[in-house]
């Protein structure tokens, strides 16, 4: 599945400061490479979640159109009197997980998820299973997994690097670090197999108990949200059953 990505570009004098006092990462190591971070409500649940990447005089934003209008609402009213311009950028996204051009940039989530880079070239992929490669490797997806009611550590963000704590204050932060320092989290996603594929979003139960929700399924694994002190024994989710795995990915071949 090819995914439908907006390019934002973020120009002016104060755009680093800017980013620095609202995303969940250290805009400082843009010059790194791709930046992967999110934007949370002062609650700190998700809004959005983006690649950053410094590219001249602009940092550009790439995220996914399905949150494109309300980040970028929530970025103009954080904007104030900032020096900050966003605008949409004419380059296009592409992306794959085989050999990679001279120009491409690792996807800072995880290895198995390849390298992206940014041309005036037509939005393309390579067409990997982008589906399977995610369910291997818990990598949740905007509108999918991802909601406006996910706070961003039961969606692993740690793991994938979208989260920095050493940064300081930035908005949705408490929220963020008091989880964080919780003894252990009591919801979030894991990876389930599954015996039969059935709708997004269907609720998971145990003795007529709801314990989560199914989202992404391929090749008989799924991503779940899980209450994990109630998802025990025998769950079902519609026509299928559900069983818990151990943290460690199924090997499963990339294309």
């Amino acid at each position: 599945m090819t995914a439908v990505r907006r390019i934002l570009s973020l120009t002016g004098s104060n755009v680093e400061d800017y980013l620095q006092m609202i995303i969940t990462n250290d805009i400082k190591r843009v010059d790194k490479g791709l930046l992967y971070a999110a934007l949370l409500t002062p609650q700190g649940k998700y809004i959005a979640d983006f690649f950053l990447l410094r590219r001249g005089e602009e940092i550009l934003l790439d995220v996914s159109e399905s949150v494109a209008d309300n980040l970028i609402k929530t970025l103009n009213m954080y904007k104030l009197r900032s020096d900050v311009s966003i605008t949409h950028s004419t380059l296009n996204m592409q992306r794959g997980t085989g050999a990679a051009p001279t120009d491409a940039f690792q996807d800072p989530r995880h290895p198995a998820l390849g390298w992206r880079t940014y041309s005036p070239d037509p939005h393309n992929d390579d067409n990997s299973d982008w589906d399977a490669i995610r369910v291997a490797h818990l990598i949740p997806e905007a509108n999918i997994e991802l909601t406006s009611e996910t706070y961003i550590l039961e969606a692993g963000f740690e793991k994938l690097s979208g989260v920095d704590f050493e940064k300081g204050c930035y908005v949705g932060q408490e929220v963020t670090a008091r989880m964080k320092h919780k003894t252990e989290l009591r919801k979030g996603l894991e990876r389930v197999a599954i015996d039969a594929h059935i709708p997004i979003g269907t609720e998971i139960f145990t003795n007529d108990r709801s314990v989560g929700t199914i989202y992404t399924q391929s090749n008989g694994r799924a991503i779940a949200f899980l209450r994990f002190d109630r998802a025990r024994g025998h769950m079902t989710a519609g026509a299928a059953t559900i069983r818990r795995l151990n943290e460690t990915p199924d090997p499963i071949p990339l294309p």
